[in-house]
């Protein structure tokens, strides 16, 4: 028997023709990962694969669709998990081609490959012995595997006694309806409901017989066996596959008793928000008319269509909500840093910014929606708006909260303030903090809130469509 080894400077690989002229079966070593940690990836991966609701177990495969086929949209790709486990798989093939990427157990595996017609088999049996190519991975290793629906298969630990599961896999079917389908088959795949069960064919039952009165010795196999951080059969790679096996059991086992879970952190963006111009209609024209030093105002337009059938005065007393109890947590730092500073000059103090801070006054003489201290406010359906604020030592300041219908697809939601400075040190704060109020503190209380109000009414922030244009 001939041997043969050599070093490579880059990802180790083979490929093996294909007898039938179909396409080469190729496999290429990735990474080596660290030790045992195939055999945790197995335990705990396919706990999650087992709570997966596409979850099948069948040939000794069990598997899950991660993703379907779109073919309205035409994408006929899919994708799959797929676990072997310590006793191996069958031999199998599919009808189209394959391409998945995969991590071995700290075992290590052996991928079996033999290209053959059925006409062939039907022929001579003994032809599947004669193709056979094994492909040996070592212990705890990332590869890939690429080969087309010719090829028949087995995956299976790299001592069969060992107790180690083989591989996890992720699996890409490039063309869902690749290959020859029955008309009963392609139904399924465009019904969606197609698995990698579904679409595997096992070896004929007189191949089969075939390799049960002839299994073929593993010296008269052609065999390529792949490494990374020591060359197959050294000293060096026998103690390190004696260390990963002996971790693989412990941290394979720790994994399995740990229960299987995983997190969702989701992120939408954040609300665009434009500097406008006070509207003409606006309640803020109204106030500190000709005394005021400050003014800014600030809009959110959305094109929602749920939330334009409900109505201005609705959406006001969210918005409103959402000003309480879903402050910027940046403003409220900044809120706590003045009020230290400031009580010690008898000044105001709030937990609040200060554009809405008046929410919280117990001494109002009118509310908006019966909850809500307001100085004023101008409710219509398609446009409510509330005035607050407060007097200070230092300062007066007027906040305009307002919610638009503007059609039955858009809403704006803007937030104005102006403040009339009464003294020396008022002109100095005001100075101070503009900028940090006009470009920070009234956006982002604007967009918390506005946040706060879809929540609240049940909009999904997902199925809203921003509208940046003004």
């Amino acid at each position: 028997m001939a041997i043969q080894a050599r070093s490579v400077g880059t990802f180790p690989g083979t490929s093996i023709p294909s007898p039938t002229g179909g396409l080469p079966v190729e496999v290429t070593l990735i990474a080596q990962l660290g030790h045992g940690v195939g055999d945790q990836l197995h335990a705990g991966a396919s706990a999650r694969q087992r709570a997966h609701p596409a979850f099948v177990d069948a040939l000794d495969e069990p598997s899950t669709r991660l993703g379907g086929s779109d073919f309205a949209r035409g994408d006929a790709t899919a994708l799959y998990t797929f676990a072997v486990g310590a006793k191996g798989h069958p031999f199998h093939r599919h009808a189209g081609h394959r391409v998945f990427t995969a991590i071995s157990g700290s075992g290590g595996a052996q991928l079996r490959f033999a290209a053959a017609t059925p006409g062939e088999l039907a022929e001579d049996p003994g032809c599947f012995g004669r193709r056979l190519h094994h492909v040996n991975i070592p212990p705890d290793c990332l590869f890939t595997v690429r080969f087309d629906g010719e090829t028949w298969h087995q995956f299976a630990p790299l001592n069969a006694k060992s107790g180690h599961p083989a591989l996890f896999a992720i699996s890409c079917h490039t063309n869902e309806l690749g290959g020859e389908l029955s008309d009963t088959l392609r139904r399924q795949v465009l019904a969606g409901e197609a698995s990698i069960p579904s679409l595997t064919e096992t070896l004929p039952d007189a191949v089969v017989a075939w390799l049960a009165a002839n299994p073929p010795s593993p010296e008269d196999v052609p065999t390529i066996a792949l490494a990374l951080d020591a060359a197959p059969g050294s000293l060096q790679s026998r103690l390190c596959r004696w260390a990963r096996s002996t971790l693989g059991r412990l941290r394979g086992m720790l994994a399995a008793c740990r229960r299987a879970s995983g997190f969702l952190r989701e992120t939408h963006g954040r609300m665009p928000v434009q500097a406008i111009e006070t509207p003409a209609d606006s309640l803020l024209r109204g106030q500190l008319e000709t005394t005021y030093q400050h003014e800014d105002m600030v809009r959110i337009r959305l094109h929602a269509p749920a939330l334009a059938k409900m109505g201005a005065p609705r959406l006001l007393a969210a918005l409103l909500d959402g000003f309480l109890h879903n402050p910027p947590a940046s403003v409220s730092r900044m809120m706590a840093l003045r009020n230290a500073l400031v009580r010690p000059l008898g000044l105001r103090t709030s937990p609040l910014g200060c554009p809405v801070s008046s929410l919280l006054s117990r001494h109002a003489t009118d509310t908006f929606d019966g909850r809500f201290p307001v100085l004023a406010q101008s409710v219509q359906e398609r446009h409510a708006q509330v005035i607050l604020g407060a007097d200070d030592k230092h300062l007066r300041f007027r906040s305009c909260v307002a919610v638009r219908v503007v059609d039955v697809a858009h809403i704006e939601l803007s937030l104005g303030t102006r403040v009339h400075c009464r003294n020396l040190f008022g002109h100095v704060y005001i100075a101070l903090i503009e900028r940090v109020h006009r470009h920070h503190v009234s956006p982002a209380m604007l967009r918390m809130a506005a946040g706060h109000a879809f929540a609240e009414t049940g909009m999904k922030r997902t199925a809203l469509q921003i509208a940046t244009s003004p």
